[in-house]
């Protein structure tokens, strides 16, 4: 028995050291946990140096000092319940279990809850008539009392928590037990001294020392669990339903043994119950404060959804909300569709962060300028939207104030940024309708662009028609050339004064089945936005140098000349296909005019200049069309690498013929005889197009012209036709229409001049394959 005292004395000391190690060894934040474990750890090893003490001193007189051993009891009990206590305080304070006053709460009444059954059960097995220890059953006292509670709630809580707590739970696991050991070793020290004997009371020495040496080295060794958090949603509320059917259980089998509930059984059951409730109204609590956090968290979601980050105003989910409002409530709107002109520009050069902070000042002045009760958002990128209430007038008068104010000056760092703005104005049509009224809104916006942007456009219905047309077109233009739906006329080119055919310019023309004949000028643009001018610009070549091979063939003596889109003059591979044709065909190179309209020459000369210069390398020959409509400039046209100047049909037809002063003869267009000078001073050979009467053909005649085109010679016609034509000047009895005056020199046809460097490009160009619009008309 002494053995068994000085040994468990032993294991008490060392564990009491063990966890002093502990606590300086942890960290400031984890300090106080630990601490509060060490303090348990020696009111344990006080009781337990009390209670070794008490059953060894009175061990020989043990039947007669009774009450002296229940004084001592007593206050072993209240050791065991007050270091129990600081166990749990202990737990609770544990890094990771719980993080603040409510959790605390939450998890003390789960361990009262466990610990209230367990000493339920336990006061069912002891108490009579069950007395699970016979005789050796000790009876109630408040030193027992205060001994099981304490190690009651101890069990309970250390339960809770190595069960909440995340994997790996080990070290957990062992610091519970160890609790649970020395609160239970406790108990039994407080038995044996009031009731039992000296032998319980070192056997509960015995263990309440092994459970003091486990607690130290879990403590020692055990890292912090982590963050033991309670799922009020999910699992939170699981923890009641064992602690309850064992109760139920236990008192349904006291109730069978016709036991009966002492006041301590009511208390304990009142305890469970009270603690329930208790637990249950703090869950309570958890989910309506979850639902009220969901619901704060939804309505700030909810408005992110709706709020462009950038600028602070509605995104397109608010604008669908406030149309969808509105037509709900019937209520007059107008819909403004805004986009920034030339805003890329600003991404492209500046960076986007400049561009960034463009568009949030955009957002600042749209919302300084419009009236109460007007919405404004950001629908992406560089276009805005405007929802007013009202009719078409007071939106008028808004756009208006908008055009300016957006159209004013963006102060950056690195200098002012000026922008336009392009405006389409929508309102609701005989119903309110929100698909509709976007729409329509959209495509006044693309109207405003398309004619020529900083501007205001209301909506039309044609603006429908036309969309729908175009939609059309664009979907048939990619199968056209499989459904063979193109033809290539033919415009003569005449020689004056003779008016003899010798050349002639391809023009692409488009037959659909159901829309009829498609104009030049409507699928051809169309053609460069959608990435189509490539393959028909292909075509148009390989069939005009498969004509004029057989032109050629049958001994007649002319040339072609096909216009070329500026996208397939800057495609790497258009001198490869250009060279392939002429090979194919057996064309020789300079048989072949490519004529490039003016404007390609107003951005980019330098680019136009190679591109020209490789063409011309493969004996081609290039024709500046349109001259007199565009951009060239003398040393531009010194740069060209071209052959030919074709005078643009305005000059010649927008100046009466005059006569020279005190000269007889016929009368001249001076536009065209300064044209003619030019070309001839530069070694290029000239051709007047839009020749439409015998006069304009007298004046150009008179400036020297030696070739003409246009309606007076013949519209674009079919190849046999013009292939009529050629043969009706060559035959030996023809006699050409001489519609002017004859002049000496005989008629001949184009000859190329002496080749020279230059190139250049526009951005605004004729479409390249068109030739002049306009739809046939009978050879005169």
């Amino acid at each position: 028995m002494m053995g068994a005292a000085v040994l468990s004395a032993l294991v008490a000391l060392a564990a009491g050291v063990l966890l002093a190690v502990a606590v300086r060894r942890r960290a400031t934040r984890h300090r106080p946990a630990y601490a509060l474990l060490a303090v348990a750890g020696a009111v344990a090893l006080v009781t337990l140096l009390a209670g070794v003490t008490v059953a060894l001193s009175a061990h020989a007189h043990w039947a007669h000092e009774q009450q002296q051993r229940t004084g001592w009891a007593t206050l072993i009990a209240l050791g065991t319940a007050t270091s129990g206590l600081l166990f749990c305080f202990g737990l609770l304070r544990f890094p990771g279990v719980t993080n603040s006053v409510p959790s605390a709460a939450r998890f003390a009444l789960d361990g009262v809850i466990l610990g209230a059954a367990l000493w339920f059960v336990g006061w069912v097995l002891l108490s009579e008539p069950t007395r699970l220890l016979g005789d050796a059953t000790p009876a109630a006292c408040l030193s027992i009392l205060l001994a099981s509670v304490g190690a009651a709630l101890s069990a309970g809580l250390a339960t809770i928590m190595v069960l909440r707590a995340p994997t790996p739970r080990r070290c957990l696991a062992v610091l519970g037990t160890g609790i649970t050991a020395s609160s239970v070793g406790g108990l039994g020290v407080a038995a044996g001294i009031c009731q039992a004997g000296p032998g319980l009371a070192l056997t509960g020495a015995v263990v309440l020392a092994l459970g003091l040496l486990v607690a130290a080295v879990a403590a020692y060794r055990i890292e912090p669990p982590g963050q033991i958090a309670v799922d009020v949603i999910r699992r939170d509320g699981a923890y009641a339903f064992a602690p309850m059917v064992a109760m139920a259980a236990s008192a349904m089998y006291h109730l069978l043994q016709d036991g009966r509930f002492d006041a301590l059984g009511i208390v304990a059951g009142s305890v469970e119950g009270f603690a329930l409730v208790a637990r249950q109204h703090l869950t309570l609590h958890d989910v309506r404060a979850y639902a009220r956090r969901l619901a704060e968290r939804e309505a700030h979601f909810r408005q992110l959804a709706h709020t462009d980050a950038l600028t602070g105003l509605d995104n397109r989910r608010g604008l669908l909300q406030a149309l969808h409002r509105c037509a709900q409530a019937r209520v007059p709107c107008v819909l403004l569709g805004l986009d920034l002109d030339g805003f890329k520009n600003v991404n492209d050069m500046r960076g986007h962060d400049v561009g960034d902070a463009v568009l949030a000042e955009v957002g600042r002045r749209l919302r300084s300028n419009l009236r109460p009760g007007d919405l404004a958002a950001r629908l992406g990128g560089d276009e805005f939207a405007v929802l007013m209430r009202g009719g078409p007038a007071e939106a008028g008068i808004v756009a208006e104030r908008l055009l300016r104010v957006l159209g004013g000056a963006y102060e950056e760092p690195e200098g002012p940024i000026f922008l336009s703005v392009s405006i389409g104005l929508a309102g609701w049509a005989d119903e309110p309708d929100v698909e509709l009224l976007l729409r329509h809104a959209d495509l006044a916006l693309r109207y405003a662009k398309q004619r020529g942007k900083n501007r205001i456009e209301r909506y039309d219905g044609a603006y429908d028609r036309l969309l729908r047309r175009r939609t059309t077109l664009e979907h048939e233009l990619r199968g056209a050339i499989e459904r063979d739906e193109f033809r290539l006329v033919f415009q003569p080119v005449a020689s004056l004064p003779s008016v003899r055919p010798v050349g002639a310019e391809a023009l692409l023309r488009w037959r659909h089945p159901e829309l009829g004949n498609v104009r030049p000028d409507e699928f051809i643009p169309l053609a460069e936005e959608c990435g189509m001018i490539a393959k028909l610009g292909a075509w148009v070549l390989h069939q005009a140098c498969f004509q004029l091979s057989r032109w050629l063939a049958e001994g007649h003596d002319v040339w072609v000349s096909v216009n070329v889109s500026p996208r397939e003059l800057h495609a790497p591979e258009y001198v490869v296909q250009v060279a392939e044709a002429l090979r194919a065909h057996h064309v020789p190179p300079q048989r072949l005019v490519l004529e490039v309209t003016e404007h390609a020459v107003a951005t980019d000369l330098d680019e136009l200049i190679r591109r020209l210069t490789a063409l011309r390398l493969t004996g081609v020959r290039i024709a500046l069309d349109d001259f007199g409509a565009g951009y060239s400039s003398l040393g531009q046209l010194r740069r060209l690498p071209i052959d030919i100047l074709k005078i643009d049909h305005g000059l010649v037809a927008e100046h009466e013929p005059v006569r020279p002063v005190g000269r007889d003869g016929p009368a001249f267009a001076p536009m065209v005889d300064i044209v003619m000078r030019l070309g001839h001073q530069f070694g290029l050979e000239v051709i007047a197009e839009g020749v439409t009467t015998p006069a304009e053909l007298a004046a150009v005649v008179a400036a020297g012209c030696r070739f003409g085109q246009g309606a007076l010679f013949g519209w674009g016609v079919p190849a046999e036709h013009l292939e009529a034509m050629l043969d009706a000047a060559t035959s030996p009895g023809a006699r050409p229409a001489r519609t002017a005056p004859p002049d000496d020199s005989p008629p001949h046809p184009l000859r190329p001049p002496v080749p020279r460097l230059g190139g250049g490009v526009s951005e605004h160009v004729r479409p390249g394959v068109t030739g002049v619009p306009g739809q046939d008309a009978p050879t005169p």
